[in-house]
């Protein structure tokens, strides 16, 4: 446990674990119902809710499945990877598959890479070298991204393109899992805007861009500032005051500092 904790608190925390909470995990389990309910709930009732409506309704929902996925990733609701993975799997964000998300996540919890280009996936700096050989309009994006309304208006489309440029790569390379990992998602993403075709109101081309964009940028208001940089790897975490509404968005993650330490406990 981080040597903050003293003799009281490890003490309370294991009490914690022994509860029937914590060992059912069943606020995860609802949570995963509910998600699951109201994806399908607003998807169908979408003619009688209107595009708007659905659409208002439609972008938290997706928000809050990334922060689901989050904790599917962590080991929640059960111990078994593969039973998470199918739970999580569900496209409903669209751009990451699971399995990427969940691979390259847990590289960025060795803490003694985090913030360090190259090294954490999930790094928002760059090295010297990097940046000497940015061109003054890729050092302009930078900058605006390090701000919190250039994070929300092109933090999403930034990720998206550095995602698309790492997987034409895997791809070209002959990366069997990347192979395997993006013919299974792409196949689940068809799948659900099939379903939303037949079934909904809901433009394939609006959901795509008017609901899981802004929905992934969204997310990226959370990762804003999760981490800084400082010599000492156990100083390089935060933790952020926040609102109710967004700690219910984001499970908690404000508490960036008690994740990394404690990564095992549920939201």
């Amino acid at each position: 446990m981080p040597h903050y904790f003293d003799a009281a608190h490890r003490e309370e925390i294991e009490t914690l674990r022994q509860r029937l909470t914590a060992r059912t995990e069943w606020p995860t389990w609802l949570l995963l119902i509910g998600v699951y309910g109201a994806w399908f709930g607003i998807v169908l009732a979408s003619p009688q809710l209107g595009l708007w409506w659905s659409t208002l309704l439609l972008i938290p929902l997706v928000v809050l499945w990334l922060s689901v996925q989050h904790e599917l990733l962590h080991g929640h609701p059960t111990r078994w990877p593969a039973l998470n993975k199918v739970l999580g799997y569900a496209p409903f964000a669209v751009w990451y598959p699971y399995t990427l998300y969940r691979d390259s996540h847990l590289l960025h919890h060795r803490d003694e890479d985090l913030t360090i280009p190259g090294r954490d996936p999930e790094s928002r700096y760059l090295s010297a070298e990097q940046w000497q050989g940015s061109s003054l309009f890729e050092q302009g994006l930078h900058r605006l991204n390090k701000t919190v309304l250039g994070r929300f208006v092109i933090g999403a489309p930034l990720a998206l393109l550095a995602l698309v440029r790492e997987t034409l790569q895997r791809l070209k390379n002959g990366d069997r899992q990347a192979w395997l990992m993006w013919l299974s998602h792409s196949a689940l993403t068809l799948l659900m805007l099939l379903f939303i075709a037949r079934f909904s109101l809901i433009p394939v081309w609006h959901y795509l861009l008017l609901i899981s964009v802004p929905a992934l940028s969204i997310a990226m208001i959370r990762s804003y500032y999760e981490h800084r940089p400082h010599a000492a790897p156990q100083q390089r975490t935060v933790l952020n005051e926040a609102a109710w509404p967004w700690r219910w968005l984001f499970l908690n993650l404000n508490l960036h500092l008690v994740h990394h330490d404690l990564p095992g406990l549920p939201w």
